[in-house]
């Protein structure tokens, strides 16, 4: 099996029809659109399996456009190296015991090496993480309830928030090919998307 295959045919298409289910219910409400890309800004952590399907996105990728992407993380690595709250040599985060508590206030304000700044869409669009496949409609969090995009469900009441939730049963399967791509990889834990490329 190809790298980047699984998520392809197995996970991708699963997140995508439920994100189109969540998006039907939703309707007015959610408020995502292309160019729309607060959530863009601000890092936050990765999966291995993650990382792998924008490593094969990047690959597949035009030339310029690749070149593009790599320029971006580059200067994002090295602008975030110096406080990153892991292992910067290997880009795993969480690597030290006050490292997730210092994640809280990092990077906040760092875009996207994958958001293209003229148009402010991903240039990775088909190969993007699973929380950005994920973020904006409501989506229930074991640690935090349901939580939503602050654009999105404006002046909603909480029946339609509850009706729009989206179906997240397949967690299990994204929870065993995270296993997977670690064994893969021998990278075990999370990244952000700027070490990942």
């Amino acid at each position: 099996m190809k790298k980047g295959q699984p998520l392809i045919h197995e996970l991708f298409p699963i997140l995508d029809a439920a994100l189109a289910d969540t998006t039907a219910r939703s309707g007015a409400w959610l408020a995502c659109k292309p160019g729309c890309h607060q959530c863009c800004v601000g890092v936050f952590p990765i999966s291995q399996l993650d990382a792998e399907a924008l490593r094969a996105g990047l690959a597949a990728a035009d030339t310029v456009t690749a070149d593009r992407i790599r320029m971006r993380a580059a200067a994002a690595r090295e602008r975030l190296s110096r406080d990153f709250p892991g292992d910067p040599a290997t880009g795993l985060l969480f690597t030290q015991p006050h490292h997730e508590d210092a994640f809280d206030d990092f990077a906040n304000d760092e875009p996207c090496p994958v958001l293209d700044p003229v148009t402010g869409t991903c240039d990775l669009y088909a190969s993007r993480p699973v929380q950005c496949r994920t973020f904006g409609p409501p989506v229930r969090n074991e640690d935090n309830g349901l939580g939503v995009c602050e654009l999105c469900f404006v002046g909603a009441p909480e029946s339609e928030v509850l009706r729009s939730e989206m179906d997240q049963r397949w967690r299990p399967l994204e929870e065993k090919l995270i296993a997977e791509a670690e064994q893969r990889t021998g990278l075990r834990g999370p990244t952000i998307i700027a070490f990942a490329l």
